[in-house]
């Protein structure tokens, strides 16, 4: 059995920013909160846990006074402001690409734009924007082209994606959006690592004789979610066995059986620490040493 890596896998430059960011403020402080998980790696976060990281479910359980630090996702301005005010110490970490986006979602809105955002209406991302635009009644979260046609006729509307989402999708659902309103502005604010990662699984299993692919990542993590959507939308028949530690390796022991080909991607938010242990684990059930 052979393994072959996508091109592109692993932390993408908001996520290592942040966890750098993390750690170096750890070197000095013996506990730095974030609300929410800071990324989708349950292994990544329980490592940074146990460094001194502490996670809260809200804004309200961060003791005054404190540090915390907005991760990649970002969180909509009035959680920054209220957190500002009970004299905690913010360190904001938001991706430049989130960024960029929400600060699109609040300009556009003060130009009198309805804000149609695209991607999940409970991811953390999305309510970040969200919470960035002026009024938050001149604004609505679109999963995918279907409730694209249930939007209601404004006369100017401005599309801003989610960073993890498909460029064909974005591309669909603004055709739609041209039939329900007299001006559209589009913003493509899928990220630059978002669309390597999605190009690198498409060369995987489009120019290889792939007979499954091992996509590392959290279970809720939206990045790794769209790879293994891409692996599906270029070929339905490959097997995908979606992992995010060396133990489920361990019980999917079956499915390696009669592979030649194994592709490995892994999803922005997959530490490289991970990745090298199960592919290293991988290789051992292949009888090979790289």
């Amino acid at each position: 059995m052979k393994i072959i890596m996508a091109e592109h896998a692993g932390f993408c430059f908001g996520v290592k920013r942040a966890v750098d960011a993390i750690e170096k403020a750890l070197k000095s402080s013996s506990e730095v909160w974030t609300i929410g998980l800071p990324i989708h790696n349950p292994q990544e976060v329980s490592r940074l846990e146990a460094m001194g990281l502490r996670v809260a479910d809200n804004e309200r359980e961060i003791p005054d006074g404190s540090e915390i630090l907005i991760r990649a996702h970002g969180e909509p301005l009035s959680v920054i402001k209220n957190l500002q005010a009970r004299n905690i110490k913010v360190q904001d970490m938001t991706c430049p690409f989130v960024k960029k986006a929400q600060d699109m979602a609040e300009n556009l809105s003060r130009g009198n734009y309805f804000i149609i955002l695209l991607g999940d209406k409970k991811h953390p991302e999305i309510k970040g924007i969200l919470g960035h635009v002026v009024d938050e009644n001149n604004a609505e979260v679109v999963a995918d082209e279907n409730e694209a046609e249930n939007v209601a006729y404004h006369a100017k509307i401005a599309l801003i994606s989610q960073t993890t989402q498909r460029e064909e999708k974005l591309s669909n659902v603004a055709g739609i959006l041209t039939q329900k309103c007299s001006e559209l502005h589009v913003c493509n604010t899928i990220c630059k690592a978002t669309a390597e990662r999605q190009d690198a699984v498409k060369e995987l299993v489009k120019n290889n004789k792939i007979d499954g692919v091992v996509l590392i990542g959290g279970k809720t993590s939206a990045n790794t979610g769209k790879l293994r959507d891409v692996i599906k939308s270029q070929n339905n028949k490959i097997e995908v066995l979606w992992v995010e530690d060396e133990n489920e390796i361990e019980s999917n022991l079956d499915w390696f059986k009669n592979k030649n080909l194994i592709g490995i991607a892994a999803g922005a938010s997959t530490p490289a620490w991970l990745i090298d242990k199960i592919k290293s684990n991988i290789a051992e059930i292949g009888g090979m040493g790289n």
